[in-house]
């Protein structure tokens, strides 16, 4: 029987379970006791956060991957963000990859006014000093390689905390970092 898991994947993890690099890396498998085979479906860089789904059934991991399911993040940037800036992302963005430029497909965007408890983060953001920060939501269904970071960079608000909070129709709910929840399914509607 395979299990199903939603994680709040802190700052600083990595989405895996083994690094064979000689530096010391904070894997998933020191937040809770996985069950054997359980993998990441999909990945959220080192200094990004929250929701993970997880599982020990491969089929269900590629299926999820290979469609174009929404991913919603709360991205924290840096500086107030602007309506202008919001529309720009809407409509998609050049940004680099894979050493040239891709231009991001439209996407949901909009500035979220009630700042989000996460609670604080292992690394302390930066203080007030530096000027204030603002929180946006956007709403992908691509995953280029820190796409949504590049994007709001791209629009001038540089990406101070991401906050992945949405996978398809799975929410964070009220989990906090480190948390994990065994669920029996993840529900998605993938028929797309």
């Amino acid at each position: 029987m395979h299990q199903h898991f939603i994680l709040f994947k802190p700052y600083g993890y990595l989405s895996q379970f083994i690094y064979e690099l000689k530096r010391k890396k904070k894997l998933l498998g020191e937040l809770y006791n996985f069950p054997e085979g359980t993998m990441a479906i999909g990945r959220l860089d080192e200094d990004s956060e929250g929701l993970l789904l997880l599982t020990t059934d491969g089929k269900v991991s590629e299926q999820i991957r290979s469609k174009k399911v929404d991913k919603e993040y709360y991205v924290q940037v840096d500086g107030v963000i602007t309506p202008e800036a919001i529309e720009e992302l809407q409509k998609g963005v050049e940004i680099g990859f894979d050493g040239g430029k891709y231009k991001t497909k439209p996407c949901k965007a909009f500035i979220v006014t009630e700042i989000p408890d996460f609670g604080l983060r292992a690394k302390k953001i930066r203080d007030e000093r530096h000027g204030p920060t603002s929180w946006a939501s956007i709403t992908v269904n691509e995953g280029k390689f820190r796409q949504v970071r590049k994007m709001t960079a791209a629009v001038g608000f540089p990406t101070l905390r991401l906050v992945r909070v949405r996978v398809g129709n799975v929410y964070l709910q009220n989990l906090k970092a480190g948390e994990v929840l065994e669920v029996p399914d993840f529900k998605l509607d993938i028929s797309i």
